[in-house]
């Protein structure tokens, strides 16, 4: 369990790397969504296994480190990869970054994933604006001793994605002729994808999409009092939905041929922001 001086020593050693430079914005990019880095202008790249109590990112595709600079005239620090608990790592350390963003002064979590598309009118390759999650019985990264200069013990979770921002982004995609649903997220621990039954089973309960990552940084940023902003990229369906098996190299796939449709709209999105 992490102590408020681990994340300040952090925070510290980031803040010595930037020079004056403070992030308004945090971006984390999900598999294959990570080109979205290459345009930050006048990068300063910070590798995570540098920072004082960082876990480094073994996923497949995450390239384990912070950019930071100016995207649209918004300083951002841009997180290429993030950590999953299937690594073997706890809810408390895969969200861990987010709280040295706000103590380095970012106010907004832009956060990005891959998913598995649940919603039958869903097909692959469609972006969703996430509304909401489901989190079940995972552990928690607000879980055991409150640390108080984030955010309050129990906290409210009845609008984590931002409702401005909900709006804001769906605009832009209307003018940009982009289809962009609106969805809620079902957090799965991976990394084995789910079974038929368990797809079912979401998609009963309100699932539109499922996937491994976003729900322990959409915790501790709303905890923090960060607004949030969340995209999905469907990058395969959801077990049961197709007959055939879901593979690896499919998301990976799917995530690249969608990444100048994705940036257009996030780039917009910060212009607007």
């Amino acid at each position: 369990m992490f102590q408020f001086e681990d994340y300040t020593q952090s925070a510290d050693y980031v803040k010595g790397r930037l020079h004056g430079f403070s992030p308004a914005y945090l971006l984390i990019l999900g598999s294959g969504l990570g080109v979205l880095a290459e345009h930050v202008q006048d990068p300063i790249y910070i590798s995570y296994s540098d920072i004082p109590h960082f876990r480094t990112s073994t996923a497949p595709s995450h390239a384990g480190r912070f950019v930071c600079g100016v995207l649209e005239d918004k300083p951002v620090m841009v997180m290429q990869g993030r950590t999953h608990m299937y690594e073997g790592y706890t809810a408390e350390e895969t969200a861990y970054p987010v709280r040295v963003a706000k103590l380095l002064g970012a106010h907004t979590l832009i956060v990005t994933n891959a998913t598995g598309g649940i919603n039958l009118e869903y097909k692959v390759g469609d972006l969703v604006a996430l509304n909401d999650f489901i989190r079940f019985s995972f552990p928690n990264p607000l879980m055991g001793k409150n640390i108080s200069e984030f955010g309050p013990r129990f906290k409210d979770m009845t609008h984590v994605f931002d409702r401005d921002y909900l709006k804001l982004i769906k605009e832009i995609a209307g003018e940009q002729g982009i289809n962009l649903r609106e969805g809620v997220y079902f957090y799965a621990s991976g990394p084995q994808y789910e079974t038929q039954a368990e797809i079912r089973a979401f998609r009963l309960l309100g699932a539109d999409v499922v996937g491994m990552s976003t729900v322990p940084e959409c915790i501790c940023a709303a905890h923090a009092g960060m607004r949030i902003l969340g995209i999905s990229l469907v990058t395969n369906m959801a077990a049961g939905v197709l007959d055939k098996p879901l593979t690896e190299e499919e998301v990976f796939k799917e995530a690249q041929s969608a990444q100048d449709r994705f940036a257009r709209l996030l780039l917009a999105f910060l212009r607007r922001a």
